[in-house]
């Protein structure tokens, strides 16, 4: 019941004390009349955590679906999310993974973010919606209005195509455009920004309720001890270990990294990322101000702050992933005929940029460009994510990370990773480093600790599998655990050896299959130890392990999940399409997760 309808005759407070409450209810506008109902609803509860409070759902509710690889997605849901209800509109936000399909039919007003991973393919959270309006079953839309936001990279060729798939498909289906889908690139707040204020514009006619209170509230605590550290507010850290765990030999660079998160009041789950903000080489933006005679010391303004080029150059703007609107910009700049004529053939362009990094381009066509208009030509530095290979339980405040560094030699150059570059060389123990954690809700261990768990990493994708098993063995949990793990050389990429074959030992880890694929003659790769333990391994299915699968999506994921059909179908002995059906009703049930990249 909402606070401005109490009567004495339902109220349990005495005459004044209704008295005073009315009073200062009538002051309130109907969106602090909602928060004072939640906040007397939930104030027994409140104790340093996110309380939630629903009220009565309103006639109609705008629908937020998300679907995400990196966090960006849902950042712009919440936000969304955010405006919206204080706009007074009743609002249901929800992840893709968590969104029953059958319920599209019945929804008035949806608005779906969803980025685009690998090859135009949906994000492991979105596929099975994707794959639902796409099948037999897909309902008439014919009520619902909906509004498209696409995020991708146009480095790529498939730039936003889960986006256009559910855009032109809900329409096809019969439902109404509220406003034009939007394509996102990486920097995208700006277009997001924009998008979202006009699909407001455009909702808050149709959906103003007549009384605010009865939306849903959320009332959001700080964590107790600390704030709530975010992608744009990180937590400046410290770096404790940066140790090689590859051999001396070994063709990988591939680092144990351990940060200190002492007083910050940080927590973590196994399966979250940690978001780690770099600066670039200095090497390399002294070379860029040379190639393109500009003065470092030159005046910059960035976010309104004044700042120097030289500055912008290692802290503000991305240097190492190259992307077509670079080299497009870059070339009118210099009016390079050459440049020019690559820009023109998308695929010679996507070649062109593939291995090379900005300091390339400059290089090979070096011209006098002014400060300003090299700048417009960049994108700015986005975080990178790395799956968390640490429980808390076991290591408390710390974060560990396994990170293979990107190195390669091209063009008479050194090239290093961002990120990668930056933890393995440029950053030295003891000294700052600015992250944030970002949440994998689509990526976690079972509830029930007795439930058996498969886990599927070769390379660096053991990382969320050393967090993983660090969790169960601190908590005794009972559940079998079966890892399957690869890489080049037993002698020289061994990942946490030592560690892996003390929870052998102990019995935390059940069964250690292992593929090393140059160790002989054939390649030998994880879906091949799959194949000869399958039928084990589809028992442990039957009876309800949970499957799990970390690594390289491109190859490594559609490879494993190829297998895993192969599995089914023979000791299942179910066709093609019920094979297909069995996994899809795996990841349903939140049995098949990915954390792929």
């Amino acid at each position: 019941m909402a606070i401005s309808t109490l009567t004495e005759s339902t109220s349990v407070l005495d005459n004044n004390q209704l008295a005073q409450l009315q009073q200062l209810t009538a002051q309130l506008n109907p969106i602090q009349q909602a928060w004072v109902s939640g906040y007397l609803a939930a104030s027994s509860q409140m104790q340093g955590q996110l309380t939630a409070v629903a009220a009565p759902q309103a006639s109609q509710v705008l629908t937020i679906i998300y679907g995400s690889h990196t966090g960006n997605g849902k950042n712009i849901a919440q936000q969304l999310k955010q405006t919206a209800e204080q706009q007074g509109l009743a609002v249901d936000l929800v992840n893709a993974a968590d969104y029953k399909p059958q319920k599209l039919k019945k929804e008035s007003h949806v608005v779906l973010i969803v980025s685009t991973h690998g090859e135009g393919e949906p994000p492991e959270d979105a596929e099975t919606l994707h794959k639902f309006i796409f099948g037999k079953k897909a309902p008439d839309l014919s009520g619902l209005s909906f509004a498209v936001l696409a995020l991708g990279d146009s480095s790529y060729e498939f730039y936003c195509q889960t986006g256009i798939d559910f855009d032109e498909r809900f329409a096809a289906l019969g439902a109404t455009r509220l406003f034009d889908r939007v394509d996102c690139d990486v920097d995208y707040e700006d277009d997001a920004q924009k998008w979202s204020s006009s699909v407001l514009e455009v909702l808050e006619p149709e959906l103003k309720q007549q009384n605010a209170a009865n939306a849903a509230q959320v009332i959001p605590l700080t964590p107790k001890g600390g704030l709530a550290y975010t992608k744009n507010n990180p937590y400046q850290a410290t770096l404790l270990t940066s140790q090689k765990i590859t051999g001396r030999d070994s063709f990988k660079d591939v680092r144990h990294i351990e940060i200190d998160l002492e007083g910050s009041g940080i927590h973590y789950l196994p399966g979250d990322s940690l978001g780690v903000w770099f600066n670039n080489d200095s090497t390399v933006v002294n070379d860029l101000l040379a190639l393109l005679s500009i003065d470092g010391e030159a005046p910059l303004e960035i976010a309104g702050e004044a700042s120097t080029i030289k500055d912008a150059l290692l802290n503000h703007f991305e240097l190492t992933q190259l992307h077509p609107g670079f080299v497009s910009t870059y070339a009118a700049l210099t009016h390079n005929a050459e440049l020019l004529a690559v820009c023109e053939d998308k695929a010679a362009l996507r070649a062109y940029i593939a291995d090379r990094q900005v300091i390339d381009v400059v290089a090979q066509y070096p011209a006098t460009v002014a400060a300003e208009d090299f700048v417009t030509a960049l994108r700015k530095i986005t975080p990178r994510l790395y799956s968390i290979a640490s429980s808390s339980e076991e290591v408390e405040e710390e974060v560990h990370l396994t990170v293979g560094v990107v190195e390669y030699q091209a063009f008479e150059r050194d090239h290093f990773g961002g990120a990668s570059g930056f933890l393995a060389h440029r950053l030295a123990e003891d000294e700052k480093v600015n992250v944030y954690v970002e949440q994998n809700s689509n990526f976690r261990l079972p509830e029930n600790d007795d439930t058996p768990v498969i886990m599927i990493g070769p390379g660096t994708g053991i990382a969320p599998f050393r967090a993983f098993l660090q969790h169960r063995d601190n908590l005794g949990a009972q559940g079998d655990n079966w890892l399957f793990f690869g890489n080049q050389h037993f002698t020289q990429d061994f990942l946490y050896q030592t560690e892996l074959q003390d929870l052998l030992k102990r019995g935390v880890l059940n069964n250690l299959d292992v593929a090393f694929s140059r160790d002989q003659a054939q390649k030998v790769y994880v879906q091949d130890r799959l194949l000869q333990r399958s039928e084990e391994l589809y028992q442990w299915l039957e009876n309800g392990a949970h499957l799990y699968i970390c690594g390289d999506g491109a190859r490594m994921a559609k490879d494993v999940h190829d297998t895993l059909l192969e599995i089914v179908q023979t000791h299942g002995k179910l066709d093609a399409e019920q094979a297909e059906e069995y996994l899809s009703d795996l990841r349903a049930n939140k049995r098949y997760q990915k954390d792929v990249y």
